[in-house]
């Protein structure tokens, strides 16, 4: 391909695939900008290669899928952007072949992606000190033309989490300097943003100071909340409750767990480790406990949960995260609520069950994250806590999914029971009786089953 396309223009690798490549990364992405050549001719000089894609030819841009490989690339042309309207999508993009290495990268957000690749000449074409900004881990923004598009703001945040990256002081000021412009942002577009941060973040507080230092962390008050809502030093030494959230959240991308996680599940726990004590701003107080008065924060748990459905609406999460982080935050304490000798069996069941769809594999990570994010605190007791907890779920098989009720009313028509109304009450009753220990398969259902009805449980 990229010989066909040499012969009519002059390609570029460019943007993300560049600088992962430059950081040592492994890249899926192969972008080229293809100068010197019209939108027919490149087309024309690539369709033998496979089918392709016209993504947008007012913007120059092309999609071609390979017949041998099946990956896809994408090949564009150099493009001008002008501001013409509010909003992230009121540019003017033109097509411009003319254009040289310097004004086409000058297009982009920051430095780091301005870097391009010559693939012939072995060449890096930096016009703008990407390669420095990279090594010394920094986002600044390649043009005043950056406020144009105040979705760039979003991209600092999770590119800064995704790659341990600090924020320029310049840069930080021009985000400032548009903090009004965020309501022009489609909800889809700032999830986007969030939805790379929660999968890809390699030091996730990165991202959060990221807001706070560009005024943006306003836009999501859930956590704007967090900083300055003390808590007792006894207990959590590291300082206020979004130093200890970033703490936690650091944590996730440590854990053995996680280099193999799949894509939903990271996002879950990312999501429900941010907004585990979204509940402490409203119920912290400093009183008296024990006879001693500290800081305290009775019913987080459960205060929490509401702010984390209005979070995940705010920044356009897909409905189905609403149910399990709700739930993981609700629990997150549950490793401290078994009895003196450890969890009942009965217990382990309703907490699975309060759980689903999230799990207790799941919560045990989010609880790992919050024990260990309290530095320099040894966390040694509560990890074995929940240690017993997951223990327990492994026996009973139900560290990765909730009990499912055995009767069913299948069972009551093999009784002779016509449908109706009093199937709700009847199933129900043995369900928790299941929870409890009661039975636990088919037979042993049907014996209670048959016992309550001789009892006149059910009459």
């Amino acid at each position: 391909m990229l010989d066909a396309v040499r012969r009519v223009g002059r390609p570029r690798l460019v943007g993300g695939g560049v600088r992962d490549w430059l950081l040592g990364h492994p890249s899926k992405d192969f972008d080229l900008e293809v100068a010197g050549v019209d939108f027919g001719t490149l087309q024309g000089s690539l369709s033998p290669f496979g089918v392709t894609d016209v993504v947008g030819k007012s913007f120059g841009v092309l999609k071609v899928r390979s017949r041998t490989t099946g990956q896809e690339y994408d090949f564009s042309l150099p493009r001008r952007e002008s501001k013409a309207g509010q909003g992230h999508r009121g540019f003017v993009v033109a097509p411009d072949p003319t254009l040289d290495d310097a004004d086409a990268a000058a297009r982009r957000d920051f430095t780091v992606n301005a870097i391009a690749y010559d693939p012939f000449e072995g060449a890096i074409i930096d016009p703008y000190g990407g390669r420095e900004d990279l090594k010394a881990g920094i986002l600044r923004h390649t043009s005043p033309a950056f406020v144009e598009d105040p979705l760039r703001v979003l991209r600092a945040f999770q590119l800064a989490g995704r790659f341990d990256f600090r924020l320029a002081p310049e840069t930080a000021e021009l985000c400032r300097s548009i903090l009004g412009s965020y309501a022009e942002l489609p909800v889809e577009r700032v999830w986007g943003e969030w939805d790379k941060w929660a999968i890809k973040s390699i030091r996730p507080s990165r991202g959060i100071r990221v807001l706070e230092e560009t005024g943006w962390i306003v836009h999501f008050p859930e956590i704007a909340a967090l900083r300055g809502t003390l808590q007792e030093p006894e207990w959590h030494p590291e300082g206020d409750v979004l130093t200890h959230t970033e703490h936690c959240l650091n944590i996730l991308p440590i854990l053995p767990e996680w280099e193999t996680m799949e894509a939903a599940r990271r996002r879950l726990l990312m999501l429900a480790v941010l907004a585990h004590d979204f509940g402490k701003p409203a119920t912290t107080s400093f009183a008296p406990r024990r006879g001693v008065m500290r800081w305290i924060s009775p019913g987080h748990e459960s205060a929490g949960a509401p702010l984390a459905d209005s979070f995940l609406r705010r920044i356009g999460a897909p409905l189905e995260l609403d149910a399990p982080v709700r739930a993981l935050v609700i629990h997150h304490l549950a490793h401290h609520h078994g009895q003196a000798g450890g969890f009942s069996d009965s217990q382990v069941r309703r907490l699975a069950r309060k759980l689903a769809p999230a799990t207790i594999d799941d919560l045990a990570l989010v609880m790992r994250a919050d024990t260990r994010g309290r530095p320099p605190l040894s966390s040694e007791d509560s990890l074995l806590l929940i240690d017993r907890l997951v223990a327990r779920a492994k026996e009973l098989q139900l560290q990765e999914a909730a009990p499912k009720p055995i009767l069913l009313g299948r069972h009551l028509l093999s009784l002779g029971w016509k449908p109706g109304p009093k199937y709700k009450p009847v199933l129900d009753a043995a369900f928790e009786a299941q929870l409890d220990g009661a039975f636990a398969d088919e037979r042993g259902a049907l014996v209670w089953l048959k016992d309550q009805i001789a009892r006149g449980a059910f009459s």
